[in-house]
């Protein structure tokens, strides 16, 4: 059995993933990330992410090693396998034999159409398997198979409608806005990470697997918080606010003379502690200010007593100042100033290994922590080593790349 990091918290754990895209291949780069083995199985025509360039890895653009690819797929080993065919169903099965986990995001019906659907065949043929189905909608309702992507979906269940500045008469404003990250293929990625080592603490104890079924919707509305809780108790529609937020005041953007700082105030200690550093600390007396939804109904006039203040300061040097006052700020930079900043590098959130840069992992785990240890694999760059693993012999393997079932890459690995 390939294990990279036999000492990460998921080591022993085999990830058969056929997720492309987003969702599923983050979902499953967390898991390798922690120890589990990811093989990472491609259709003969290949991840569609790996085009999505530029910018790809210098002189590898051939290879499908695009910026976005590598961003979720870290950590995995790639087998290109033609699973349209029986032949690769075999290899399937015997690569889902001792696997623990199965994770895909084809349109509902697409396995079972193959032969290969969770209730009519691998239920019974694999009683432990974990079997985690990312969609767009799910299998039934109204919108039920439909095909959804992370824009489709920001759109459809309210997410763009908060973002963005409102419309006003002049015609100013962005309006619906979408979301600068794909932030339900992510959060629909780490909610089914949630729900796979649910199952799997769960066969712990009953010694079956389950299917688990986590469309982009469901999550979509799940992560609709707080406006989703502020329009079901109140009934209102909630409408875009641009940087503000639509339970706390001051929680804002204010200009500085350098760039950006945003406030996030929590408490009255802490706006009291903000008004005393700023130099106007009869705000926090102002009965207009006294509370909470004090400010909030007074947030144009709280606002203009705070940019008054704020527009000649240095945002980074006030930044340090409020923080180490107790006062929740900060400076609006760049992904480049972020990704270059001391404590990004303290953190050690970006790590290097043979040639591939990337995103740190956020959870840092006492006894068992994860690593990044192997480079985004180029297109079929292990076919050749995971049938071996799986007990295929060399003739074997061959009779299966001559058919075009197993696709190979010209500079394998292993």
């Amino acid at each position: 059995m390939f294990n990279p990091l036999p000492s990460g918290a998921l080591a022993g754990i085999r990830v058969v993933d056929l997720s492309r895209v987003l969702g599923g291949p983050y979902c499953t780069q967390t898991l390798a990330d922690h120890g589990a083995e990811v093989i990472k199985i491609e259709p003969p025509q290949g991840d569609e992410t790996r085009q999505w360039g530029p910018p790809f890895k210098e002189g590898q653009n051939n290879e499908g090693l695009s910026a976005y690819y590598s961003g979720a797929n870290r950590n995995k080993r790639s087998l290109a396998l033609d699973l349209s065919r029986p032949e690769g169903h075999a290899v399937l099965f015997r690569l889902l034999d001792g696997a623990d986990v199965l994770v895909h995001n084809f349109k509902p019906g697409t396995l079972e159409r193959w032969g290969l659907g969770y209730d009519e065949v691998l239920k019974e043929r694999f009683p432990r398997l974990v079997y985690c189905h990312i969609t767009g909608f799910g299998a039934d309702g109204p919108l039920g198979g439909l095909p959804g992507y992370d824009a489709v979906v920001q759109a459809m269940t309210g997410t763009m409608s908060i973002n963005g500045t409102p419309n006003t008469d002049s015609g100013s404003g962005t309006g619906p806005l979408r979301m600068g990250t794909p932030i339900v293929d992510i959060g629909t990625g780490l909610i089914a990470v949630v729900g796979i080592l649910s199952a799997l603490v769960e066969r712990g104890r009953s010694g079956l697997g389950q299917k688990l079924d986590v469309p982009l919707y469901d999550c979509a509305i799940s992560m609709l918080h707080p406006h989703a809780a502020n329009c079901l108790m109140s009934g209102a529609v909630p409408k875009p606010a641009g940087n503000s937020h639509p339970n706390i005041a001051p929680y804002d953007m204010f200009p500085t003379r350098t760039k950006p700082i945003y406030l996030a105030i929590g408490n009255n200690g802490q706006f009291a502690k903000l008004c005393a550093l700023l130099g106007v600390p009869e705000a926090a007396k102002d009965p207009r200010f006294a509370t909470n939804a004090d400010r909030l109904a007074n947030r144009p006039a709280l606002c203009a007593v705070l940019a008054d203040r704020l527009k000649d300061a240095d945002a980074d040097a006030l930044e340090a100042e409020l923080l180490a006052a107790g006062v929740p700020a900060g400076a609006v930079r760049t992904v480049k100033e972020a990704l270059e900043h001391p404590h990004t590098a303290h953190r050690e959130m970006v790590v290097s290994v043979d040639g591939y840069r990337g995103t740190g992992i956020p959870v840092k785990m006492s006894r068992t922590p994860g690593a990044v240890h192997t480079a985004p694999p180029a297109f079929g760059a292990d076919s050749r080593a995971v049938l071996r693993a799986a007990g295929y012999d060399d003739a074997a393997i061959d009779a299966l790349v001559e058919q075009g079932v197993v696709l190979v890459a010209q500079g394998e690995r292993g």
